[in-house]
């Protein structure tokens, strides 16, 4: 995962000091996305000639014309974060720039990496450009699977290339387009867009793309296929004020606005909340202070030599259901710790509007508009999957069995990948639930398109309006979690066990036997939020548990039934951000291998709350404590003295809810214990080594 963004500034002056501090900010918004190297270009002047379009000695594509250029741009890349990369450009070039230099129109591109091709490097950072000259330049976020095979062809026709990265070959590949058709020309003829169409026609893989080019000053091109991009809108009166009631899409006119391209909201917020969610095939080029969209058609070619000029879309802006304060951390020190300690409140947000409590004669029930039209067909299904990766998958695990229970339909759990892998059987008569916080994540949509493909009923599970998952599943529901900045997902994961336990809510509501059932978890549902507030108060005992397992090197974590999937997620919360190796297992293989582990050293968490496997979990804690193992057992109030059989045994008690909702409550404590070993550990909570969030490259 990368993080892409760009400002447009049209007919209002913005001195080159302000546009840095924009490309900077928006990438400091992103850095969550990548964090490894980093990147922008600006323009070099507002005013300078006409420049040759290289060297002559440098080396060429056969097909350059010796066509005239915009100046060539300002490209900063740097290895190591956002602060790398702003150090780097005021304290090394910022001298030799004239910082007050005000641009009444300027187009600058930035980008953040998480590196999947090629070692972080300036030489893989973005923008990767079309060679000497910097013609063509490009940032990406996504994957590109062809590269080999048109780097390749691109070699054939001279181009050379200086990083190990995929997405070197697009700019080189709209430069050698561009050769191609303006070959001969006295003047450049072909659209900007056009050029970009032709590129898209031969890139396969998931991306979203920002172009820049010295052909056409001032201008941008997006486009995008599975990987996420926004356009936002920022009218302005003529003194450079904000225009509240601005509605209409931008056209080209005199009119001063900002235009702001990123992959994610979070960068645009603070900027404006009108925006345009960009649709895959979509090609959005900026232009004159105006926006127009094309529809990319593969089939629609060349025609006689002369690139194909498909016809603009008409869309309509949307707002934001974002506020700025949702993407500060306020007065915590990490997103992490911040997000951890607002799932109250989360939860809150998740259900509201969503629990029906019913009156004197009327049942308590729950509603989600976005399945009501689908539930009949979800009852009628053979079986349901739950196909997700990571977390989420772990949230569906915990969902499973009330999902069973309620619904009498088989449920089976299916990780993304491995379903790719497998090529598994799904049926028509399947309804198959696609799980991401994020609503991008590759494998999955992967995933979901395989499903499309053999005609299950697709259902989503998001945390993203108008992510790729949400667009393209017949149906769905967004948790309502608010914006996760932390990479470790933590306030998402409760709220899509919330959501999931309401889907088998809504799936059994035609049961009367389960009536009962029912009403108790919507019980349970509804005092959810103040029993996290309650697990909330261990904040410092897990605090003083961390500071005695800091040194430790692994961690062994048991559970069974419902708390399966706490076992799984909590054990990858101190792996992904404490950098600690630590396994989620599940009790009843304890004897089938990891048994021989345990000693009087190494650390082991059981989770033995109040449920239908609380006995058996009493068993293992006796079998773990006749090996002198060191225990650390959750269990629910008052049961410290039942659970513990020794002095080697640490309790940690939390409140007991409803049974298929304890794994809500008991993840919190493992979330809080994985945050403070982080940072006890000295390492970044929110930004940990070589993880990025929302995974959309496989």
């Amino acid at each position: 995962m990368c993080g892409i963004f760009a400002y447009l500034n049209y007919n209002v002056s913005r001195e080159r000091s302000y546009i840095l501090q924009v490309l900077f900010h928006g990438l400091r918004r992103l850095e969550y996305r990548g964090y490894d190297s980093a990147g922008i270009a600006i323009d070099s002047s507002s005013s300078s000639p006409a420049l040759p379009a290289a060297d002559p000695e440098a080396p060429q594509s056969s097909a350059s014309a010796p066509l005239c250029l915009h100046p060539q741009p300002h490209v900063f890349r740097q290895e190591g974060n956002i602060e790398s990369l702003v150090k780097s450009v005021y304290q090394e070039v910022a001298p030799d720039l004239d910082l007050q230099e005000s641009f009444n129109i300027h187009a600058g591109i930035a980008h953040t990496r998480w590196a999947t091709h090629g070692e972080p490097a300036p030489r893989n950072s973005h923008p990767q450009t079309s060679g000497a000259g910097d013609e063509f330049l490009v940032v990406h976020n996504g994957v590109i699977t062809n590269y080999e095979v048109l780097k390749e062809t691109l070699i054939r026709h001279g181009f050379t290339f200086e990083s190990e990265t995929d997405t070197e070959v697009i700019p080189k590949l709209a430069k050698y387009v561009f050769d191609r058709t303006t070959e001969g020309e006295g003047e450049v003829t072909v659209t900007f867009s056009q050029v970009v169409l032709e590129v898209m026609r031969h890139l396969e893989g998931a991306y979203a793309l920002i172009f820049k080019s010295r052909h056409y000053p001032n201008e941008l091109v997006a486009c995008k296929r599975g990987s996420p991009l926004l356009l936002g809108v920022k009218e302005l009166t003529e003194d450079g004020k904000s225009v509240s009631a601005f509605d209409a899409f931008p056209s080209a006119n005199e009119n001063p606005k900002e235009l702001f391209l990123s992959s994610d909201a979070n960068a645009i917020v603070e900027h404006t909340r009108k925006v345009l969610d960009i649709e895959d095939g979509e090609i959005v080029h900026l232009k004159d202070g105006g926006v127009s969209i094309l529809k990319f058609d593969k089939d629609n070619g060349e025609l006689g030599g002369v690139l194909s000029r498909p016809a603009s879309v008409q869309r309509a802006l949307s707002v934001l259901d974002m506020e700025v304060e949702q993407i500060n951390k306020g007065n915590y020190e990490h997103y992490m710790q911040k997000e951890i300690h607002e799932q109250p409140q989360s939860l809150k947000t998740t259900m509201r509007g969503r629990l029906i409590r019913g009156g004197s004669c009327k049942a308590k029930t729950v509603l989600l508009g976005g399945l009501k039209d689908h539930l009949k067909t979800i009852r009628r299904s053979r079986r349901i999957l739950f196909i997700g990766c990571g977390t989420s998958y772990n949230a569906a695990l915990a969902a499973r069995p009330i999902l069973e229970e309620l619904s009498g339909i088989p449920v089976t759990m299916e990780i993304a990948s491995d379903l790719l892998d497998r090529r598994g059987p799904i049926y028509r008569e399947d309804t198959a639930v696609f799980v991401s916080q994020s609503g991008e994540t590759a494998d999955t949509l992967l995933a979901l398109e395989y499903a499309l493909e053999n005609g299950a009923l697709c259902v989503g599970i998001t945390n993203t309006v108008g992510s790729a998952i949400a667009r393209r599943t017949h149906c769905g529901v967004h948790i309502n979690a608010g914006c996760e900045i932390g990479v470790a997902s933590t306030k998402a994961y409760t709220s899509q066990i919330v959501v999931m336990a309401m889907l088998a809510l809504a799936i059994g509501s035609d049961t009367i036997s389960s009536q009962e059932r029912r009403e108790a978890i919507i019980d349970g549902l509804i005092e959810l939020p103040n029993k996290i507030r309650e697990v909330l108060k261990l904040d410092q005992k897990m605090k003083k548990l961390a500071q005695e397992l800091m040194a430790e090197q692994s961690l062994l974590v048991f559970g069974r039934g419902y708390n399966y999937a706490t076992a799984l997620e909590g054990a990858l919360k101190v792996k992904e951000v404490a950098l600690m190796h630590s396994e989620g297992m599940l009790a009843g293989e304890m004897k089938h291998g990891p048994l021989a582990l345990v000693d009087e050293n190494l650390p082991i968490v059981v989770i033995a709350t109040r449920d239908a496997c609380f006995s058996k979990q009493q068993s293992v804690i006796q079998q773990l404590h006749a090996r002198r193992g060191r225990l650390i057992v959750m269990c629910s109030e008052g049961d410290a003295t039942v659970v513990c059989p020794g002095d080697n045994c640490r309790a940690i008690e939390v409140p007991l809810v409803e049974d298929c909702l304890q794994p809500v409550v008991n993840i919190v404590p493992l979330q809080l214990l994985a945050y403070h070993l982080t940072v006890l550990r000295g390492f970044n909570v929110d930004q940990p080594r070589n993880l990025a969030k929302s995974v959309t490259t496989q």
